[in-house]
């Protein structure tokens, strides 16, 4: 086909280009679907307890993950500041993933254990109080409010069926665990989760 004809031609020269952006992102994409790395799990790893999975939701809820990314990127300046890059076998139980690169706040995939719950709690309900400089909403609301248990075994049920390792039993004891537990409770059990597999702490 002679080049002309398709420089001419804008719908065929726009078929064109999707054919090819499709195959090489095929070529990309297709062989991450058979590397170990990417779809087995982490050593170590196991799936969020029914108090850090509701607490995972609070973190999406309140929009936590448009500031924080937990994704520390191969880059020499990252893994000095946050740890150990983030690994694709960290997050094969996360629906949706949290990856991301916006970074208002810093990077959470290490925060894990890196701070007390108390500190995540005053950080939470007045964020300037523990860093002045935050520019950070506080949660006060987070400290009243209770979780609603009547989900969570369902929550549970829906990522066993997308191939989390949940037991009967956990499933049978969600709601039991979460009854009661401050939204607040959730979400610090959730933060002091993060990264925990890989940093061994």
């Amino acid at each position: 086909m002679n080049h002309e004809k398709v420089e001419k031609n804008v719908g065929l020269m726009a078929i064109l280009i999707a054919v090819a952006i499709s195959f090489g992102g095929l070529v990309e994409i297709i062989p991450l679907f058979f590397l170990d790395d990417t779809t087995k799990p982490t050593p170590g790893l196991k799936p969020l307890t029914a108090v850090q999975l509701e607490g995972r939701d609070i973190y999406i809820r309140e929009g936590c993950h448009t500031c924080h990314s937990q994704m520390i990127r191969p880059l020499r300046a990252e893994v000095e500041r946050y740890g150990e890059y983030s690994q694709a076998g960290e997050s094969v139980y996360n629906r949706p993933f949290l990856w991301g690169s916006k970074r208002t706040g810093p990077d959470l995939a290490r925060v894990g254990g890196r701070y007390s719950d108390e500190w995540h709690k005053s950080h939470l309900y007045d964020p300037r109080s523990v860093v002045p400089e935050s520019n950070m909403p506080g949660f006060t609301w987070l400290f009243k409010a209770e979780i609603d248990s009547n989900k969570t075994a369902q929550k549970l049920r829906t990522l066993k069926r997308l191939g989390v390792p949940y037991t009967d039993e956990d499933i049978a004891s969600a709601a039991s665990e979460v009854e009661g537990v401050k939204e607040i409770d959730a979400l610090v059990d959730y933060l002091q989760n993060l990264g925990t597999v890989v940093t061994g702490r």
